[in-house]
């Protein structure tokens, strides 16, 4: 009998711990889809980005590198698997008027133009590279009912 609570013991505890683990990793896994915004943007002048995951990672197979990062020493020290924060964490400036205007370092922080550099800048290197494609590099193409240029 003794044998018995012991086995059935180790069984629940098996249980426990990968329960608890395919929780954690489900928690760390992406949404296919997700809208990207941002507590810096309380009353956004645009429309949300909706930004395609799985797509980028799955079917462009973009590292994830290419959007995550932590820095030290000028090199990118984040790995698959690490904590993803919320971008917003690191390039906190607010949106102001001529903040392209503003040092490249100081650039880097502004949370609008984080995302416009990266996106639109692999967007565009994608369209020089392949004309054709369907890469999104202006307001309404990534803002749903902006106005060009706005």
């Amino acid at each position: 009998m003794r044998g018995g609570k012991f086995v059935s013991c180790i069984v629940v505890g098996a249980l426990v711990v990968f329960t608890a683990a395919f929780v954690v990793m489900a928690q760390q896994k992406a949404a296919d889809e997700m809208s990207i915004k941002a507590a810096l943007w309380p009353t956004p002048t645009k429309a949300a980005v909706k930004f395609t995951h799985k797509k980028h990672a799955e079917d462009y197979k973009i590292a994830c590198t290419e959007c995550h990062h932590v820095y030290k020493d000028g090199k990118n020290v984040w790995k698959e698997g690490d904590q993803v924060d919320k971008c917003e964490k690191c390039h906190n400036e607010p949106t102001i008027q001529g903040e392209k205007k503003l040092p490249p370092e100081q650039q880097k922080l502004n949370l609008k133009l984080a995302f416009h550099n990266n996106c639109q800048g692999c967007h565009q290197k994608h369209k020089k590279e392949k004309p054709d494609t369907t890469a999104p590099v202006t307001c309404a193409q990534c803002h749903p009912g902006a106005k060009e240029g706005s």
